[in-house]
């Protein structure tokens, strides 16, 4: 049985993890957050020890390392906000534990140069969290793209639209510096998707670019890829937004949607599941994505020119 703490116990994503190392027979020992509304950990590790400052975190989890193996934490599981993916990783390493990541794994690509040392120098590994590329239709995608003619390009649109309260932009994600903006924060996994799935990045135009919404045009070795990414349910069809719905999400490929709606809930598990059997994605594995959203981060929208997403229009009239 593995040992593990947990940073950013009280977010979002938290329970994900939770629920992932209980289901690997594994043991939440000590947990971190700013804020204690965490009673969540009661339906999985009511006896783990919990913190809401750093220091004491740090002081316990370095008193079971000098305890011995037995005692010290194997792995450290990051769900802190994203600016501090970095730093906690660093910590995780340097306390002698394995780091398991939220994405986004940090928000700079010379980062992960610096943990790439790091891991070197402690011996222990990151692994981060990419589950899209777990998905079975991901895998079916890919697989075809692999098995069909190289020198052919696939035309893609990827619509995602996840709306937000007002809270969103009140919160550390609603500031770029912090979450690195809505590319960064709700779209960096679907550009390592498309990565996995269609080779390497050949070109990357931003069209248009807010606080609530994005869009923009990839080029990959094997695809053409238009994006829009939005928090504004304003964005959500018309027809679907009169029945309630809150959030639209669309992948076609040769304008064939891409079925992958269900199986997200267990792929978590399915993360934890490789991580442990030595099989988990590492530092290299994120590059790609995090110089896409770096590129996208920085750069100068094009306006409607060139082949932008047909739900722009809406957004620029």
């Amino acid at each position: 049985m593995k040992k593990f703490a947990l940073i950013g116990a009280a977010g979002y994503i938290a329970p994900r993890h939770m629920r992932a190392i209980k289901e690997t027979g594994h043991e939440l020992i000590a947990a971190l957050d700013v804020n204690d509304s965490v009673g969540i950990i009661d339906s999985y590790f009511p006896d783990a020890h919990f913190f809401t400052e750093f220091e004491r975190f740090d002081r316990h989890l370095d008193k079971l390392r000098r305890s011995g193996d037995a005692s010290k934490a194997d792995y450290v599981a990051i769900c802190s906000p994203n600016y501090l993916h970095d730093s906690h990783m660093r910590f995780a390493l340097r306390s002698g534990a394995h780091a398991i990541c939220e994405k986004p794994l940090v928000l700079n690509p010379w980062n992960i140069d610096g943990l790439q040392e790091i891991e070197h120098d402690t011996g222990r590994q990151v692994n981060t969290i990419l589950q899209l590329r777990l998905h079975p239709s991901i895998i079916e995608l890919r697989d075809k793209v692999r098995n069909g003619p190289q020198d052919h390009k696939y035309e893609v649109d990827l619509t995602y639209v996840t709306s937000r309260g007002r809270w969103y932009l009140q919160s550390w994600k609603g500031d770029s510096k912090k979450s690195g903006g809505i590319a960064t924060n709700i779209g960096v996994h679907f550009y390592d998707m498309l990565h996995f799935i269609f080779g390497n990045l050949q070109q990357n135009v931003v069209h248009y670019s807010s606080d609530t919404k994005a869009a923009g045009y990839l080029e990959y070795e094997q695809a053409r890829v238009r994006w829009f990414l939005s928090i504004d349910i304003n964005d959500v069809p018309v027809d679907l937004r009169a029945t309630g719905q809150r959030t639209y999400r669309s992948i076609t490929c040769e304008g064939e949607e891409i079925e992958f709606s269900g199986g997200f809930t267990d792929l978590h598990t399915r993360s934890y599941e490789e991580i442990l059997k030595g099989n988990g994605f590492g530092l290299e594995e994120n590059r790609a994505a995090i110089e896409t959203v770096s590129t996208i981060r920085d750069a100068s929208p094009a306006g409607l020119r060139g082949d932008y997403h047909p739900f722009l229009k809406q957004v620029v009239a």
